[in-house]
């Protein structure tokens, strides 16, 4: 099946400009063009999902766009290709596991500041009625 750019942008969550953007910046080497009219196919979505999911995940997109150029090209270069992403995994893992410490931290807070404030509020008041 082929999408215009705004069916693309509406099946992507993107807008035309961000997709447009991508083009520009070289991340949609694959995109069909007709009568200088870009047509998107079902895997050009898989592609704008993926350079989605990869900036969100906060790669740049210097790194996007030669893991483009590795995939583009011959299955030893798909292979830098597949590294870059095993390397961006281990990234946004230590991100996930960041994240869910200070999660963590967060629920603790959540779970003591009352009675910290409580307790705080209530020495006061016994260190002023003794003074």
């Amino acid at each position: 099946m082929n999408y215009t750019i705004s069916q693309a942008a509406q099946k992507t969550n993107l807008s035309i400009h961000t997709i447009r953007y991508y083009d520009k910046e070289g991340l949609l080497p694959f995109v069909y063009r007709e009568n200088g009219t870009r047509v998107f196919h079902e895997q050009d979505i898989d592609w704008l999902d993926l350079l989605c999911c990869l900036k969100n995940t906060g790669m740049p997109i210097k790194d996007i766009r030669t893991l483009i150029q590795h995939c583009m090209d011959n299955d030893a270069v798909l292979e830098k290709g597949v590294a870059i992403l095993v390397r961006h995994r281990h990234n946004v893992e230590a991100q996930l596991k960041e994240m869910q410490r200070s999660l963590d931290t967060i629920d603790y807070k959540i779970k003591h500041l009352p009675q910290m404030f409580r307790e705080k509020f209530s020495s006061e008041a016994s260190e002023s009625h003794n003074e």
